[in-house]
């Protein structure tokens, strides 16, 4: 990820263009951001300067989009977006504009998509510049299209998810008309490509307010679009009494507001995606007889249906695997008090195991609220050292070669026979590995 901007090298590049009799302005989040008192991830800036006319005064720029009137400045290794006012003529695709026009600032903030994101700002003076009505907005928290909505999703429909997402993380809501707007267009989420949906998802899920987008999702009916196994889960009945919060639709969305909303990492993201998927499987697992609610194989029917949802956004295989680990191991911890020495330090060593345990906790505050597992799992991380987790190998491959061993398969058989008797505790020295080498496999030569 990109580092963030600085709203110094933002407004050296405005007061170039203006010293170049050009007018400029910051427009957008960054001002959005600016009256709500947060500092702006970036700067975006507009100007009445054309595509040819920034390249030629900026020394390092990139033409990201000249065509459509956008070049990047680059400041001390950052992108600054310059973009020249512009109105588009007709979308033919529900992404592109056909056809480019260059007009004035005006004219300019009417394209865009909502009036919280419509305002510019003199940043010399601060001075907001509002046609749209956006400062009211921003005042009353509402999300609103600008112009007539229908004609604004048509021209992207990823802007519908936007909304949803501005909404969720802004804590705002979603004005009348332009979530009945929403409601009425949601099949035409399904013409964005999938990269573009996770991105949005990602950023409902990991910037704060998790829980609302995911409530506004169902509400429009996008969810049943991008995520149907997710809409499944409203109504899946779950046993009172480890489920006190309800259905697993109403599980998932009490950890999903339990989520800490602070960006993008591959953690968070991971995390998220795990939360929001670790009870995938019970939609088409439950059952019921005598002795209750079941729902027997949720996990492994869970892997399968988060695997086919996360190859479906194009998630990278890294983050499609750490999340069906997530939800692979996430019934092991009612064991973890039962389980073997060894046994359980392999469990407490696993990769991203921080994240595992952070998806168990939010499992039990959003359920039962019994957090003895957790605790156990802390107590033992504090007081087992390095070694424990990871004992220092006794004997070495050459080491059992040199006493007679065959090279090959039983060399990795033997190491971890080793393995594992140190971990239960077994085996400390080098001679007690000697020893059960000797007593165990030697008779198998």
């Amino acid at each position: 990820m990109m580092g963030k901007g600085n709203r110094r090298h933002a407004e050296e590049i405005v007061s170039r263009l203006k010293q170049s009799d050009y007018e400029a302005y910051f427009v957008g989040g960054c001002v959005r951001d600016f009256i709500l008192g947060d500092v702006p991830d970036d700067y975006d800036i507009v100007t009445s300067a054309r595509p040819e006319e920034v390249l030629s005064l900026f020394d390092h720029t990139v033409a990201i989009g000249a065509k459509f009137g956008v070049v990047a400045v680059i400041a001390e290794g950052h992108p600054y977006e310059v973009a020249t006012f512009r109105s588009d003529d007709v979308y033919e695709d529900g992404r592109r504009p056909t056809q480019v026009y260059f007009s004035s600032a005006k004219e300019d903030v009417f394209r865009r998509d909502f009036t919280v994101n419509g305002l510019l700002m003199n940043p010399e003076t601060n001075e907001i510049i509002d046609y749209v009505n956006g400062r009211a907005d921003l005042e009353n928290k509402i999300i609103r299209t600008i112009g007539d909505p229908d004609n604004r999703f048509n021209e992207d429909f990823l802007r519908m998810l936007r909304a949803i997402r501005f909404a969720a993380n802004l804590g705002f809501t979603v004005e009348s008309a332009t979530q009945k707007a929403i409601e009425r267009n949601a099949t035409k989420i399904k013409q964005i490509s999938a990269e573009r949906v996770q991105e949005e998802l990602g950023k409902i899920l990991t910037r704060g307010g998790a829980r609302r987008g995911f409530e506004l999702m169902i509400d429009t009916g996008i969810l049943r679009e991008i995520l149907p196994e997710i809409d499944k889960l409203k109504g899946v009945e779950q046993p009172p009494r480890f489920h006190p919060e309800g259905d697993v639709w109403q599980h998932t969305l009490k950890m999903l507001e339990l989520l800490h909303g602070d960006g993008e990492t591959s953690d968070n993201l991971c995390l998220a995606w795990g939360t929001l998927l670790h009870d995938v499987g019970k939609a088409v697992t439950r059952s019921e007889d005598e002795n209750g609610v079941h729902f027997y194989g949720h996990v492994k029917q869970g892997e399968e249906i988060a695997d086919d949802i996360m190859q479906r956004l194009r998630f990278s295989r890294a983050q499609r695997e750490t999340v069906l680990n997530l939800i692979h191991y996430h019934m092991v911890f009612m064991n973890v008090q039962k389980m073997r020495p060894g046994r359980l330090k392999r469990f407490l060593r696993m990769p991203d195991f921080n994240l595992h345990l952070e998806l168990h906790r939010l499992d039990c505050l959003a359920s039962h609220g019994m957090l003895d597992n957790y605790e156990f799992c802390r107590d033992q991380l504090q007081h087992l050292e390095q070694d424990d987790l990871h004992p220092p190998r006794l004997l070495t491959g050459n080491d059992l070669i040199a006493t007679g061993f065959a090279p090959g398969k039983i060399i990795g058989e033997i190491l971890l026979a080793l393995e594992e008797e140190q971990l239960e505790g077994r085996i400390t020295t080098q001679e007690e590995a000697r020893d059960y080498v000797l007593v165990n496999w030697k008779m198998k030569q």
